[in-house]
């Protein structure tokens, strides 16, 4: 299915183009000059969904266009086969998402590709390169101050994924239906002026099963870093953006996760002395538009 796709022609009579020839092909969003971003030493993303109407497009070109960095990695589920595979959905804005990374990678960022569980159809590619991205099943990164993070999805560590997969399915489709409501809350919100608000997000924090599941698999990665020896992981999938500090075995493990770019829109920054950062990027242009209309210079430097 995906063969013909990622050489370039899939669907309806229309060429797609998840890894276009940047020379013939430009984005429906022009790109914003480079100058003016705030470049980071490193930066993550995950659970981008493209293919979806769920992925936040709008929102993930501003931040691609907003910030830069040495490194990037897409942490997984950067598009949903499994969606794919049930319908077609591919607008141009989601084109113009693979365009930029393609475009970072020809600038000499060095971008790597950990396919997850919506994406695994990837997996089979692990230690090749895409356009100047390279996949693989999981990395290692250094940070400016010396730590070592293991960088994974980690659908490895879910437990209805790994015992019940037909329930993740289940799931799945719940979850695209709570997105649905998602669309129509925001889309009347943008009508009356007021800014983006996730209301699964809010959901998640409210119901107690889903925060116990959350606490849960956050000590699970957290006992999987110890056990290899690094000083903490970087993971994504659960959608939930989060920092925390765990004891294992007398030793400090750091647990990051990325969050996605479907409810929260949030990226993981490491900036160039090593301290990191979770970017809520809806709070970003929230305060970027504010500062614009009292009259500061506009731009992520002031609104960060």
């Amino acid at each position: 299915m995906f063969g013909s796709y990622l050489e370039g022609d899939f669907g309806n009579g229309r060429q797609v183009s998840a890894f276009p020839d940047l020379e013939r092909h430009q984005p429906s969003v022009p790109e914003r000059s480079p100058e003016k971003r705030r470049t980071y030493r490193t930066v993550w993303i995950s659970d981008v969904h493209l293919g979806t109407k769920g992925c936040n497009a709008e929102l993930l070109i501003d931040f691609l266009d907003s910030v830069d960095s040495e490194t990037m990695y897409l942490v997984g589920d950067i598009i949903d086969g499994w969606r794919l595979k049930k319908r077609f959905y591919w607008p141009d804005a989601h084109n113009d998402i693979v365009w930029r990374l393609l475009k970072r990678a020809k600038r000499g960022t060095r971008i790597v590709y950990i396919p997850g569980n919506h994406d695994e159809m990837f997996r089979q590619f692990t230690g090749m390169h895409f356009g100047g991205i390279e996949i693989r099943r999981a990395a290692f990164h250094d940070t400016a101050d010396g730590r070592r993070l293991m960088v994974l999805h980690g659908d490895e560590f879910d437990a209805v994924m790994l015992s019940h997969r037909w329930l993740a399915f289940l799931g799945d489709a719940l979850y695209h239906f709570m997105m649905g409501l998602n669309r129509w809350v925001n889309a009347a919100r943008k009508a009356l002026g007021l800014p983006y608000w996730s209301l699964s997000k809010m959901a998640k924090h409210k119901v107690k099963n889903a925060v116990e599941f959350i606490g849960k698999y956050e000590e699970v990665v957290a006992r999987a870093a110890a056990e290899r020896g690094v000083d903490g992981v970087v993971c994504g999938h659960i959608h939930t953006a989060e920092h925390r500090m765990f004891v294992q075995d007398g030793k400090s493990i750091e647990y990051w996760n990325d969050g996605d770019w479907v409810e929260g829109c949030n990226a993981l920054v490491e900036h160039a002395d090593g301290r990191m950062e979770i970017l809520n990027w809806p709070e970003v242009v929230a305060a970027r538009k504010e500062a614009e209309l009292q009259g500061a210079e506009p731009g992520v430097a002031a609104a960060a």
